[in-house]
């Protein structure tokens, strides 16, 4: 006699599969988290109710393409911009950042970066891990770091997230992609789009979306198991958070709009500063490192006219940032940091420029309020040389590293079990800055 089967309808609904192909999990491997998912959430201010011990937190505002230090933090006599005092005596920036001027006291000026590398990818890569990029080898970059050091295990809300903060031309070559390497797909980011729609297109519906959930949790499984490949093994882990997250309360920290109205002013409408105010909630949330991501700052028709009309939102927003953080009690257990892959070329900051340029740090417990190293004020083009401490990539992911609580001698163990330091040996923290 022969065995009806009976048909199991392994249907999700038509909304829910789009929400679900959009985001990654039924098509392509993504590393691990998804550029769209949504739930319900935290109640707006501090997340109360974790259970755990606050770790410090980074916010990279990441300016991509290159910002000139001359037209920012180390203007010279007779450049473009005019000096203007700051709240620190003896310390002045271009007057076009004032709010950030009013605030030195709580900002840190590196002006000796020195990092070798013209190229944008390369320096990205080297920015962003602290190692030269040589080969087809990935090292993880310092947000995947944090994300396996400082973050708690198991939480349901990442511990990595990247925020488009929008472009004013696409310039700056191929955008860094931020990997974990040998670190695992637990630790790779979530991309946020647009800081204004939050994280959309994956709000659960229909009331039986447990147990459709948990029947196609177990057709991923099933495939994952049969075929354990490092990208099945990363898509398998993408869904396993992507349905954590889907389910936690906390996901509202992705939501902006809850804000007070006079807060989101003061942030500023421009795409940046919403950007710093959602890098704020989900700090707040527990996220350990949060990158925004601005580009198009690859000048090479001049920095003056450009940076003119940026200095306004920047001004804004990183110094509203700050101001947050700090009336929140935050500040010191969140590190900030403004840069690029390098500055521009002295003068009028056309072409690219990694011998000597600035970096802004702010926050988790820096001695700030002053000035690290120094570029030449004489010849015949200021600014071209280091004078005073020069500060490497190494040094810089050190120095990162250390504030955020890490030990920098730890290592890792990359594919073949070969030993990989989390940072270059031959690294010397910035330690005159470090509390």
């Amino acid at each position: 006699m022969p065995v009806t089967r009976r048909r199991v309808d392994t249907d999700l609904g038509r909304r829910d599969l789009l929400k679900l192909s959009a985001a990654g999990l039924l098509s392509g491997v993504s590393v691990p988290w998804f550029e769209a998912l949504a739930a319900e959430g935290v109640s707006q201010g501090p997340v109360a109710g974790i259970g755990q011990p606050r770790k410090k937190s980074c916010i990279l505002l990441w300016m991509d393409g290159g910002p000139s230090q001359q037209h920012t933090w180390d203007p010279k006599a007779g450049g473009e911009f005019a000096r203007s005092p700051s709240s620190v005596p003896g310390i002045q920036i271009v007057e076009q950042l004032p709010q950030l001027s009013a605030m030195m006291d709580d900002l840190v000026l590196v002006r000796s970066m020195t990092t070798e590398i013209n190229g944008h990818y390369d320096a990205k890569y080297f920015l962003h891990t602290g190692y030269k990029r040589t080969s087809a080898f990935e090292h993880p970059s310092i947000g995947c770091i944090a994300s396996s050091q400082v973050s708690h295990p198991g939480d349901q809300i990442p511990s990595f997230v990247t925020i488009d903060a929008g472009y004013d031309r696409n310039d700056g070559g191929r955008l860094y992609r931020n990997v974990p390497g040998y670190l695992g797909p637990d630790h790779g980011p979530l991309l946020v789009n647009d800081p204004n729609a939050g994280l959309e297109n994956l709000s659960p519906t229909g009331g039986d979306i447990e147990a459709r959930l948990k029947l196609l949790a177990g057709g991923e499984s099933r495939f994952a198991r049969n075929f354990a490949t490092p990208a099945v093994t990363a898509k398998q882990a993408a869904f396993e958070r992507a349905v954590r997250l889907m389910q936690s309360r906390r996901s509202k920290a992705f939501d902006v709009s809850v804000e007070p109205a006079s807060l989101r002013r003061a942030y500023g409408a421009h795409k940046f500063g919403r950007s710093c105010l959602l890098a704020r909630r989900l700090v707040e949330a527990g996220v350990s490192f949060v990158e925004v991501v601005h580009r198009g700052w690859d000048d090479h028709a001049g920095a003056a006219k450009p940076i003119s009309y940026r200095a306004p939102w920047m001004d804004a927003g990183m110094a509203t940032l700050i101001s947050d953080l700090k009336v929140r009690g935050m500040l010191d257990d969140t590190l900030v940091i403004w840069m690029g892959e390098f500055g521009r070329t002295p003068g009028d900051g056309n072409g690219h420029f990694s011998k000597a340029w600035s970096t802004v740090w702010a926050g988790g417990g820096l001695k700030t309020g002053q000035v690290v190293g120094k570029t030449s004020e004489k010849g015949k083009t200021p600014g071209t040389e280091i004078v005073d401490r020069p500060v490497t990539s190494p040094d810089f992911i050190a120095t990162l590293c250390l504030a955020l609580g890490m030990d920098i001698h730890t290592e890792f163990h990359a594919p073949g079990n070969r030993p990989m330091p989390m940072v270059d040996k031959a690294a010397k923290p910035i330690g005159e800055i470090l509390g």
